[in-house]
Formats: structure tokens, sequence, C-alpha cells
């Protein structure tokens, strides 16, 4: 039942992002969904954040916002797949820019952003109440 609990909070963050990200465009005069998805992982953080600082976020309610934040990948992919994607590339070379300027800078944060934090022992293994919890 808990599950239930952490999907919630997803879609009540992905509703409040998509709504945020539709308002967004709307004031930028642009008819589309501007940052929609990243506003709702945003929320969903500090969120999450919140509730396990007052201790109301229990372990099977983790388990639900962890099984969609795996499939977070996908469905941005997805949602990306229904954007015109022909309109950018023909609409001039800055779409073409902005998407190689970005994967150049994401290629070069990637050793930078590894040496952040110490290096730490790997989790032991979960106990059988753990197990039964999951």
């Amino acid at each position: 039942m808990m599950v239930l609990y952490g999907v919630a909070a997803l879609a009540l963050c992905m509703l409040s992002g998509t709504i945020v990200g539709e308002l967004l465009g709307l004031a930028l005069g642009i008819d589309a969904n501007v940052g929609g998805v990243g506003f709702a992982m945003i929320m969903l953080i500090f969120a999450t954040a919140w509730l396990r600082k007052k201790g109301k976020f229990p372990k099977a309610t983790e388990q639900g916002v962890l099984f969609w934040s795996a499939m977070y990948i996908p469905i941005v992919i997805a949602m990306a797949s229904i954007q015109n994607v022909a309109t950018a590339i023909t609409g001039g070379p800055m779409a073409i820019l902005a998407g190689l300027g970005a994967l150049v800078a994401g290629a070069a944060l990637v050793p930078v952003l590894s040496r952040i934090g110490e290096r730490s022992e790997p989790l032991p293994p979960m106990t059988e109440e753990e197990l039964q919890e999951a």
C-alpha cells in the first residue's frame, strides 16, 4: 500500500511540473511545455527530502518513488519523441548547435562530477527484514 503513496507523490509532482511548464511556455509565448519534467523532478527531490526530514517517508513509499525514478530516462525519451524534430532541424542550425553544445558540455562534465565526494565502501547486503519489506 505504501508503494502506491510513492507513486502518488511522483504523479502529483509530475502533474504540478507539467502545469508549471505549460504556464512558463505561455508566459514566454511558446506553444509548448517548457521544462515540465525537470520541474517535476526538482519538486520530487524537495518533497522527498522534506518528508524524510519529518520522518514521514517509510521505506515502502520510498520503493514506489525509486521504481519510477529508475523509469525517468525512458519517460524523458518518450516525451522527447513527441517533439517535432523535423521542424527543429529545418528551422535553422540553432537547434543542432544547442543539441551539440549540451552533448559536449555533458561529456566534459562526466570526469568532473565523478571526482565529487569521497570513495566509499559498497552497501552491505540487505537483511531478511529489508527483503520482506521490498
